[in-house]
């Protein structure tokens, strides 16, 4: 690694997913620095037969392949590999595409806020330096910038973005503490993972990067998954709300919260009542009336406001990793037999 990297050693595993992309992992394994203990390519069914491919041609003594005999999704790949770093005593945990738009250079950067202590998830940004964002097709760059603002209400985590990156790198205490049996095995899975994070307060940080875009094709349509998309996040939204500011924890924002959706709502349907009556007699509103319904609006839409700049601060600001066992009971159990899982159609 680069001298920046803390001299204290620390296990790297490196968790490569395979679906669809022959023509570049072995140039991505090749990529990879020395100093990276276990490379974990995980095969998702994958008609080319990537994982038999990369056994093959590759001779690399770090790299093990692991064969999904029914496809589970980028997510499903991902949690696989994170189960055998973990089961391996790996300390950190990166992922990478093996598609080559990720550049294994980058590795040290992403790990360093682990090993020094100050993050427990890092994740790429590519919209963080102004002159990169050219490169990136206009569809992505717009659907994107959609997802990430969608991303930022219902993950909680208001200061990261790009949240469809898929370069990251996690402390493996963190990632044993994952509920893997409930996260996103498909394309919301980079979503769904922060959302998770979310729930055990970890500390998520950006690293600036500059994705590369080549021959290679990407399996995730923005137009395809927008809807589905919206009503994930809304979900995981109503349930961030519950966990955060009514089971674990009542604060002023909770109060904040009810009070201003309360106030809220009543303005909105005592006017709209008030509005049709107006219209089904032909008579004017009485200006009391009017305010009776425009007070509420107004101060419950203050009392949402500071329940939002509160949300907005509570970003989690302490790494949880330290204070995690290191290996729970939870993340012991093996997940279940591919075969036996309720899986999706292959993407």
């Amino acid at each position: 690694m680069t001298s920046s990297t803390p001299s204290k050693p620390h296990s790297i595993a490196v968790v490569i997913p395979s679906y669809k992309v022959r023509a570049h992992i072995l140039g991505v394994i090749a990529k990879i620095a020395p100093e990276v203990e276990r490379i974990y390519v995980v095969d998702d069914c994958c008609p080319d037969s990537s994982g038999t491919f990369v056994e093959s041609h590759c001779d690399d003594a770090r790299v093990r392949v692991v064969l999904h005999t029914v496809n589970q999704g980028v997510g499903g790949a991902v949690m696989t590999g994170y189960e055998a770093a973990i089961a391996d005593g790996a300390d950190v945990i990166v992922k990478v595409d093996g598609d080559g738009q990720m550049d294994p250079a980058l590795l040290p950067q992403f790990i360093l806020p682990i090993v020094e202590g100050w993050a427990d998830y890092t994740k790429g940004n590519r919209f963080y330096d102004l002159t990169h964002i050219t490169h990136m097709p206009a569809m992505r760059l717009i659907g994107n910038a959609g997802l990430s603002i969608m991303t930022k209400i219902s993950t909680g985590y208001w200061t990261i973005f790009d949240p469809t990156n898929g370069y990251t790198a996690i402390n493996a205490r963190t990632a044993a503490h994952l509920p893997f049996d409930r996260i996103s095995k498909r394309y919301f899975f980079e979503t769904d993972m922060l959302f998770r994070l979310n729930t055990l307060r970890a500390v998520v940080a950006d690293i600036p990067m500059d994705a590369v875009y080549g021959d290679e094709k990407s399996n995730l349509k923005i137009g395809q998954v927008l809807f589905e998309f919206m009503g994930k996040h809304a979900k995981n939204l109503a349930k961030r709300i519950f966990y955060n500011y009514f089971l674990r924890d009542m604060t002023a924002a909770t109060f904040e919260l009810i009070v201003g959706v309360v106030l809220f709502v009543f303005g909105v349907c005592f006017g709209i009542v008030h509005w049709i009556s107006a219209l089904a007699t032909a008579t004017p509103t009485p200006l009391g009336t009017i305010m009776l319904s425009a007070l509420p609006v107004l101060i419950g839409l203050q009392f949402l406001l500071g329940f939002l700049n509160f949300d907005v601060a509570n970003v989690p600001s302490r790494p949880i990793s330290p204070f995690l066992p290191l290996r729970p009971r939870a993340a012991r159990e093996p997940l279940k037999a591919e075969n036996e899982a309720q899986l999706d159609p292959i993407e």
